[in-house]
């Protein structure tokens, strides 16, 4: 079997993979969107959907800011994603973008979006924390 057929191989395994995540992080962002809509859709007026005690209140608020940070990541996750597809309908997927080797087959296993080596990415991290 020639390197190319191989190759081809391996990118439609990961491109399938990659649209099951993708998949799955579009419903777990709908989800987190029909909460929030249903939290302010009695905004028009209606109190009983408000809490009335502070202490409840604090509650929601806190519940609403921690699902619009979820909402953030996998926000950012889907994004992540689809440069990933990108990458594979560009033949460029599992090349690290920093030093232009190979990512390493258990790193993508993990990491099926992942744009970097362990090294670069490791490096990245660390020049990131020392800023």
């Amino acid at each position: 079997m020639s390197e190319e057929i191989l190759a081809e191989k391996v990118l439609k395994k990961y491109e399938k993979i990659l649209l099951i995540e993708k998949e799955e992080t579009q419903k777990l962002i709908n989800g987190i969107d029909e909460i929030q809509r249903k939290g302010s859709k009695n905004r028009s007026g209606d109190l009983s959907s408000y809490s009335l005690h502070q202490a409840d209140m604090g509650t929601d608020t806190d519940e609403s800011e921690k699902r619009v940070y979820h909402l953030n990541k996998e926000m950012e996750k889907l994004k992540e994603l689809n440069f990933a597809l990108k990458r594979i309908y560009e033949k460029t997927y599992g090349i690290c973008e920093i030093c232009g080797c190979l990512i390493q087959t258990k790193r993508l296993k993990v990491v099926p979006y992942a744009k970097f080596c362990i090294k670069c990415k490791s490096n990245e991290e660390a020049n990131h924390r020392r800023r």
